[in-house]
């Protein structure tokens, strides 16, 4: 995802903030809408596909408004493309495998430990520094990981380690997506997601097909696609109003919609562990963010000398 060049939305933050907000409002839709159906005995497949299959319609029209022709689709780094879609599809399947299990807040949980796989992975994927103060974070975040999933408590569920898998795929793709940056439009990058969805999963998805029982659950099953495009947009743009060290706190808002509807939808309220752990990531999420922003802000003051 891109926006406008570092410190162009300066002054700009609180709609940068309000859509990031926005954007991880729709991405809860998305995981709600899935817990409910799956447990409703839609095959996950299914739900999977229907959350590609609405992506791939609407990025697909928005990349060919202009008309149709080779340059709407061409990359110069297909097989990057073409991993980062399936790097996504991987996290998306083990996302709503899990959610059959386990609750959201669980999931959501573990899903942060992302920005913490990347740090871990940066140094060797993107020739990244990666100094104390980021092994002291990743060692934070994974001890909440293992809180949060008690693997050896009598609670432990093996569908934890399914979401921690997705969680690993969905760090991949936010590398890939980092080293795609600048070299693939958002608008291809979003084209490619659905179509590698939807050709991988279609004919499970067809093998597996049960209809909805009713009209409600028919434009459930749509808006999985609809509410993760639009969390995509809305958080493209909300970097075009503001730096990504300034919105990356707003991010664990997820966790906080995640609850609600935990509680709201599901009566599952979290417990202690899943408070602790998810107390644990945040913390190391942030020190994360806080060492980058200032490496930032000191390389800019340096730059401004």
């Amino acid at each position: 995802m891109t926006g406008l060049p570092a410190g162009a939305g300066a002054g700009r933050t609180v709609p940068g903030i309000s859509l990031v907000l926005v954007a991880y409002a729709w991405f809860s839709f998305v995981d709600a809408s899935a817990k409910w159906l799956v447990i409703w005995g839609y095959p996950v497949i299914q739900l999977a596909f229907m959350r590609y299959f609405a992506h791939f319609i609407i990025s697909g029209t928005r990349i060919m408004r202009g008309g149709v022709c080779w340059k709407c689709f061409h990359t110069r780094h297909p097989v990057l493309v073409v991993l980062r879609g399936a790097c996504l599809l991987c996290a998306t399947v083990c996302n709503f495998l899990a959610l059959k299990y386990i609750p959201l807040t669980l999931t959501s949980t573990i899903l942060f430990s992302a920005p913490i796989i990347v740090c871990l992975l940066s140094g060797v994927l993107l020739d990244e520094q990666v100094g104390r103060w980021r092994w002291l974070a990743v060692a934070l975040g994974f001890a909440g990981v293992i809180i949060a999933i008690r693997p050896f408590n009598d609670d432990f569920h093996w569908a934890a380690l399914v979401s921690f898998l997705g969680a690993v795929c969905f760090s991949l793709y936010l590398i890939l997506t980092r080293r795609l940056s600048g070299h693939a439009s958002p608008d291809t990058m979003q084209f490619y997601v659905g179509l590698i969805g939807c050709l991988t999963l279609l004919p499970i998805a067809v093998a597996q097909w049960q209809a909805p029982e009713s009209v409600f659950h028919g434009l459930l099953l749509v808006g999985l696609g609809v509410f993760a495009w639009a969390g995509h947009e809305f958080l493209t743009r909300a970097y075009g109003y503001a730096d990504a060290s300034v919105l990356a706190p707003y991010t664990y808002s997820f966790m906080i919609y995640l609850t609600l509807w935990s509680i709201v939808l599901f009566d599952e309220l979290p417990d202690g562990w899943t408070i602790l752990g998810a107390t644990t990531i945040v913390l190391s999420g942030l020190i994360i963010w806080f060492r980058e922003n200032r490496v930032r802000l000191l390389h800019r003051s340096r730059q401004a000398i």
